[in-house]
């Protein structure tokens, strides 16, 4: 027995498509049919062509009923995807999205509904491609797009064979003899009484079984139990299951309580979870923070203490101690969301990691870090990498400090993450070598690294804004380091180490306050060429009182000029006056010959000595001045000391 879920934005077809699939309505309140608008969870199933029964629990897509939907997909199989052509991914779309994610919930088919509506192949093309990039790095990543109308019944066959795929070669759920119904309805029928449904884990229930209602203790027994309507002696792990309990009245039972045999399973007021917080979300987690935990079928008010750290950042990891208002059965391995209560947002979620501690972490002490760490069973290095990944790119000391790791562990887990190339170490001052990276961390806490996939990211999109300009301005020698760091829009930290990095690998020059791609010459065309040689002719028949930067650009037009200049071949003095390179260099030899024969010139002197103009002797003087070749006293001047 397989159990899918529903998810998507509101109106984009799930409860049509759950009708066309298994010939069942999910909605079955009469204001959702009058509104046209699933509220609360439904249930429908449904057989598929290799003769396999499939459970659905269909849920609302609109915002205000997110809460309604957390409460029916957590113990599903599969996620039926639903997203609508005419509108492609909307806000509950990305939502939902994140909620699957991080529930881990493996696999699933994603159904382009409404196709009867959009005509045009080109834009259900587009669509895709949207989808795709949304659902990459997710649960749904390779999930098949399968284009379907519920409507016209086009694609479904499709569709029904793409959800056979995706369940196949399942493993079964464990049946570890310990049942949990965790409620997601409640009601009652005329002559049998309190009715219960869920989605049952752990174990088997039998008619005749004696159960708990957990965490109010109530006793009762099974009194009977059908699985798609149908009457059953008893239910397996992973199947929808319906429960006729005796003993047990309708107000002595929620949504959210779990069914279970006596004994087998005691409520919590604390929980050790492992939580990530998602990158999206409207501000940071702070500690001591009220959230809505939803677990199972349960949404219960609990508060927050972040371990190890006093806030997360948006799309970091970490450990916390949630405490609830009211008990809950949890279990490690289980998986949770927390909301803000108001205004209503979905902050992230994680792993239940120890469900029963022994009390109130000091929330600063590594060995609680430790303890929760080995209770995860992650390895040092896939618990190091996820701290570089939530980072981006970081101190030694700040990924050390979000890893929560000892640090002589992690120091020598960053050794082989180093020498392994999984992280790359992005202080130049260091070696890339895992063990003088180490060694540097260890002396010098402000050495920087970051994951590989994140420095090849930001390599490649640094080279592609470098070659971008090339091909934009090819008569400059290189892009502005100012105007690329804001076109990258990373800290300028990271910034220089990234262009350093780059450099060191020979894939860009550096050129003063400028980069460019190795291998990158200006190259003029044949008729700049041809005014080039006839403006440096004019240079070298008047050194002394050549063409000025004004007549310059008339004639190779500014491109050019400046591409001169970067060149070296054109040396402004001013922003009128200009020399060639073998002009300037000659005119700088007479200087400094002058002053050592005679102590000391004036401008007149040399206005004399070259037969020019006072304009070009000031110009090439007060430049002198500036770049301290010489140095002024009164309308004298003698070289700098």
């Amino acid at each position: 027995m397989r159990v899918i879920g529903t998810a998507g934005h509101v109106d984009h077809g799930k409860s049509a498509l759950v009708e066309v699939l298994s010939g069942v309505h999910p909605d079955r309140l009469k204001e959702e049919r009058e509104r046209e608008m699933t509220i609360d969870l439904g249930f429908a199933w449904f057989t598929l062509p290799n003769g396999g029964e499939v459970g659905i629990v269909d849920v609302p897509g609109h915002r205000d009923f997110i809460e309604n939907m957390l409460a029916g997909i957590g113990g599903i199989d599969a996620v039926l995807f639903v997203i609508a052509a005419d509108e492609g991914v909307m806000p509950q779309t990305k939502e939902h999205l994140a909620i699957l994610d991080l529930l881990k919930i493996q696999g699933g088919v994603i159904a382009l509904t409404k196709i009867d509506l959009v005509p045009d192949a080109d834009w259900l093309e587009l669509v895709e491609e949207d989808i795709r990039q949304v659902c990459s790095g997710t649960v749904l990543d390779n999930a098949p797009i399968i284009r379907v109308s519920a409507r016209t019944r086009e694609g479904v066959q499709n569709l029904l064979a793409a959800i056979e795929e995706c369940l196949a070669n399942r493993p079964e759920r464990l049946d570890s003899g310990k049942p949990r119904l965790p409620v997601d309805r409640v009601f009652t029928i005329a002559g049998f009484g309190t009715v219960v449904t869920g989605t049952l884990s752990d174990g088997s229930l039998r008619v005749g079984d004696e159960v708990e209602i957990l965490p109010s203790g109530h006793k009762g027994r099974v009194r009977g139990l059908q699985t798609h309507k149908k009457k059953e002696d008893f239910s397996t792990p992973g199947s929808r299951t319906a429960v006729n309990i005796s003993g047990v009245t309708v107000d002595q039972i929620q949504r959210g309580d779990v069914v279970a045999h006596p004994g087998t399973y005691r409520p919590t007021g604390r929980v050790d979870a492992s939580f990530r917080l998602l990158r999206d979300v409207s501000q940071s987690l702070k500690h001591n923070t009220e959230v809505k935990l939803f677990i199972g079928a349960a949404e219960i008010l609990a508060r927050i203490r972040l371990l190890g750290c006093d806030e997360l950042l948006p799309g970091q990891s970490g450990w916390i101690q949630l405490e609830t208002k009211l008990p809950v059965l949890v279990m490690r391995g289980d998986r949770y969301i927390l909301r803000r209560p108001s205004p209503g947002e979905t902050l992230g979620g994680g792993e239940i990691i120890d469900p029963h501690p022994k009390g109130r972490h000091k929330r600063f002490a590594a060995q609680t870090i430790t303890r929760l760490e080995a209770l995860a069973q992650g390895t040092p290095d896939e618990v190091l990498l996820q701290a570089v990944v939530s980072l981006g790119a970081a101190s030694v000391k700040d990924v050390i400090q979000v890893s929560h790791l000892e640090k002589e562990v992690a120091l020598s887990t960053l050794k082989l993450l180093v020498a392994s190339g999984q992280v790359i170490n992005l202080d130049h001052r260091s070696s890339v070598t895992g063990e003088e990276a180490v060694s540097a961390a260890d002396q010098q806490p402000s050495d920087f690294i970051a994951g590989k996939g994140f420095v090849d990211q930001l390599t490649s999109k640094t080279l592609f804004e470098v070659s971008q300009y090339h091909r934009i301005h090819p008569l400059k020698s290189g892009m502005p380091r100012e105007e690329l760091k804001s076109r990258l829009k990373v800290s300028p930290r990271l910034f220089s180490a990234l262009i350093q990095k780059i450099v060191d690998e020979k894939l860009l020059v550096e050129i003063g306050p400028l980069v460019k791609l190795a291998g990158h010459e200006i190259t003029f065309s044949p008729q700049q060429e041809k005014a080039i040689d006839q403006l440096l002719a004019q240079f070298a028949a008047a050194p002394y009182s050549p063409p000025t930067i004004k007549e310059c650009q008339s004639q190779v037009g500014d491109d050019v000029y400046y591409a001169l200049v970067d060149q070296g071949v054109l040396i402004p003095m001013n922003q009128e006056i200009v020399f060639n390179r073998m002009g300037y260099e000659q005119l700088v030899a007479d200087v400094r010959s002058l002053i050592m024969l005679n102590g000391q010139i004036t401008a007149a002197q040399m206005r004399d000595y070259w037969n020019t103009s006072r304009r070009y002797v000031l110009a090439l003087l007060e430049y002198l001045d500036r770049i301290g070749i010489t140095a002024r006293d009164g309308d004298i001047r003698k070289l700098r000391k």
